[in-house]
């Protein structure tokens, strides 16, 4: 199997993961914050279906008619994929999950989509989830070299050594990137603090 074919298949595995683990949610957990600030559980998941639909060409001319804001252009990826009842957006998301479209950006992004996300619905709903290590260490190094005022981390890895506690050397799956004090966490725990989500203290030492 070709990275690219290898890179979607991971995709489409964690998009069906996500689809099983939101089949019985109730009205209140639809209306749960979610770890991405200002939006619902319902909110990331038709955030996650523009995600999927979204070609090169339409993220241009998106991005164009919101004046390259990337806030309102996910905004209005949202609106315009947020269905009346959450069950029609789940039914929308079952429909689009292996659409292999995608914004013109590097494939470790659609890592980083599948995997914050994921953790933006599950963790305020008390769902664990297991992500595919390596894919997970891949993200990281994405996200380490990604400013953030475009979702990355870069400015908080600055000079900071990123530990992953639970990637482990015989695996062949070890993380150890940059130099300075130490920042250690879980793989996914450095993800996500990467990616600005707020963990907590004793998630990231």
């Amino acid at each position: 199997m070709s990275r690219l074919g290898a890179h979607w298949r991971i995709v489409h595995a964690e998009r069906a993961a996500l689809i099983a683990d939101l089949r019985n949610l109730d009205d209140a957990d639809w209306a749960t914050s979610s770890l991405c600030t200002g939006w619902t559980v319902h909110d990331v998941l038709a955030h996650l279906v523009n995600d999927a639909t979204t070609t090169r060409l339409g993220f241009v001319a998106q991005l164009v008619a919101a004046r390259f804001d990337f806030d309102a252009l996910n905004q209005r990826g949202v609106e315009a994929e947020r269905r009346a009842h959450p069950r029609d957006t789940l039914a929308r998301f079952r429909e689009v999950a292996d659409r292999t479209s995608s914004a013109p950006t590097p494939a470790a992004t659609r890592y980083v989509e599948a995997f914050v996300h994921g953790e933006d619905i599950r963790r305020p709903l008390g769902i664990a989830h297991d992500y595919p290590q390596g894919a997970v260490l891949a993200a990281i190094a994405h996200q380490r070299k990604t400013p953030v005022s475009m979702g990355g981390g870069r400015e908080l890895a600055a000079g900071r050594t990123l530990i992953a506690t639970d990637a482990g050397d015989t695996a062949g799956q070890s993380l150890s990137l940059g130099e300075g004090p130490p920042v250690r966490g879980t793989a996914i725990d450095l993800l996500l603090w990467l990616s600005g989500r707020d963990i907590a203290p004793e998630a990231i030492s």
